[in-house]
This record gives C-alpha cells, structure tokens and sequence, in this order.
C-alpha cells in the first residue's frame, strides 16, 4: 500500500459518504492503516485498523438495519466509472458464504471526481444500488445501500480515497502521523471518529448469544417478574484493560452492579453482560433502568442507558 504525498491531498473534499447519525446510531469501525510494516496503526496512532487496510469502515449497529435500509451517498461529485451488484449479503463465516476472490469489495461503485481522484464505495446491499456506468452524480446523490457482501464480518460500508492509485486517508491527507487531536482533513464538516465506545446495550433474560446481539435480535421489550434480570452491552474499539461496568437500578432504587474482568487483548468489537436471577416472588412491577459504561485507565470512557419494564 501506498499513502500518497501530502502535495496531492489539496483537491478534493469530501461529505459523509453514509445517512447515518455517527453520534448516536453508526459509527466508524475501522480507518486506513498507516503502518508499512506487517504491523498497524490508524492516524491518531490507534489501533482501530488492520495490516494494510486501505479504507474507511462506517458501520451499522447490528444486520437487522441493513434490512430497514441505511442509504450510501456519494461523498464528491463525479462520474460512476465501475458497479458491481450481484453478490449475496452474507457476511465471511456464515453458511452460504461466497468466494471473494478478486472481488472482496462485493457489490459497489466506483466514481471518478478528476485531477486522478476517486472514491470506492464497497459492501452495499444486493440490488440497491440505483447509478449505472457514466452516469453524472452530485455530492450526496444516493447511490445505493449498505449491505454485508463481499469479504465482510459486519454490515458496513467501506470507503476508499485514492489519488492516481494512491491511497489517501481522509482524516490525514497529508500522511504525517500526529497521534493527538484530529488536524486537518478532508471532510467538509467535523466526523465523529472516537477510537471506541458503546454500540449498543440492552436487557434479557439471561445472557444472550453474540450473534443475537449482532443481528440487532437480543434486546427484550419487556420482561416478566420471573425471569431472570440480565444486562448486556455490546461495544467497539477495546483496549487491553478496559473494563465494563453494568448497572441496574429497579424501582425502589437499589443497584445491581456487574464488573468485566479487564481486557486481556485490544478487540474490535466484544461484550459483556452482568445481573441477577429472578428472586422468590419475583422481581416487583415497574420501569429498571441500566447503564453500561466503559472504563478506560480508570476513568468512565463512554456510557450508554437503556430502561425496561417488568410487567
């Protein structure tokens, strides 16, 4: 991978490429990777990449929003110059999985903004997308959707900048690594790029699978006097020794309180979940509310609430 030099990085300027909140719904997984070695970095010196990631992953909160629909856009004006649009949604590791050789961007476009720039747009959503070759587009024209095809192990749109080949990180035109606060870059209006946080919390009665947390399907809508009390937090961009806390507070305004063993490694996505069995007689009527907060080196890092009712 080439980062390109920080001559070329002046020409271009760039919208959300995804109608997705980044503050409180979406969020970005993954930046370009800045290490030339075998090893990685992101711009800020993160570990929110991988060897040779040549890219930007917006991702959703769980599959279930790639069937509600979560629209691509382009991110610059230009000319669509490539679409694929014939792969299946199903993510790497799941039955039916495809060969994604030589096209493990799955379905997508391409658009060509001049001056050697262009933008790719990968993992979109089978039959949604709506531009063909040639096609002029304006800066926020929609394009298709998000999906899960290609080599994918979540639902996201993957965007790549490139400059003549090169590859250009949005967050750090230039390729000089700063490892502090975001400098210049080439959004047109700030991105909310934390490096991790909470993706999304819930409670149920009683620890749920992952991939029922993934799939957007674990959350209960309420909960009966009898069933176990259970709260769940699911979160991005871990460190080694972040730590999870979950609290629930019932309505007499007791806590329940649950602490995670602290990370043994960084990890991508994770969760945990804490509570308690049902007592004799059942949990009493009325709304809980929870909390699962991140502490990073002691201190809470992000929170996240949710509330339920036992009934």
């Amino acid at each position: 991978m080439s980062l390109a030099a920080p001559a070329v990085a002046r020409d271009i300027v760039l919208g959300l490429p995804i109608d997705c909140d980044l503050d409180e719904v979406c969020y970005i997984q993954q930046f370009v990777d800045h290490d030339p070695s075998a090893n990685a970095r992101d711009f800020a010196c993160g570990m929110l990449t991988y060897d040779g990631h040549k890219g930007t992953d917006f991702a959703l909160p769980d599959r279930a929003m790639v069937d509600l629909g979560v629209n691509v856009v382009a991110a610059a004006p230009g000319t669509v110059r490539g679409v694929r649009d014939e792969m299946p949604d199903i993510l790497q590791g799941q039955a039916g999985a495809p060969d994604t050789t030589n096209r493990e961007c799955g379905n997508g476009v391409v658009i060509s903004h001049g001056n050697g720039w262009e933008t790719q747009y990968c993992h979109m959503k089978r039959g949604s997308i709506t531009v063909r070759t040639g096609d002029r587009v304006a800066m926020g024209a929609v394009l298709g959707q998000v999906g899960m095809s290609g080599q994918s192990e979540f639902p996201h749109l993957h965007l790549s900048l490139r400059q003549n080949g090169d590859v250009v990180d949005p967050f750090d035109p230039d390729g000089t690594i700063t490892c502090g606060e975001i400098d210049e870059t080439l959004w047109t209006r700030p991105v909310s790029a934390p490096p991790g946080g909470m993706i999304s919390i819930g409670f149920s009665s009683g620890v749920p699978d992952y991939d029922l947390i993934k799939a957007g399907d674990a959350a209960a809508l309420s909960l009966a006097p009898n069933d176990d009390l259970v709260l769940w937090g699911y979160a991005f961009g871990g460190l080694t020794g972040d730590v999870m806390v979950t609290t629930i507070t019932p309505p007499d305004g007791t806590t329940i309180e649950t602490r995670s063993d602290p990370l043994d490694r960084p990890k991508a996505q994770y969760f945990r979940a804490g509570g308690r069995r049902a007592p004799d007689g059942g949990w009493p009527a009325g709304a809980y509310t929870g909390s699962v907060t991140i502490l990073r080196n002691g201190a809470a890092y992000d929170v996240m609430r949710a509330t339920i009712s036992v009934q």
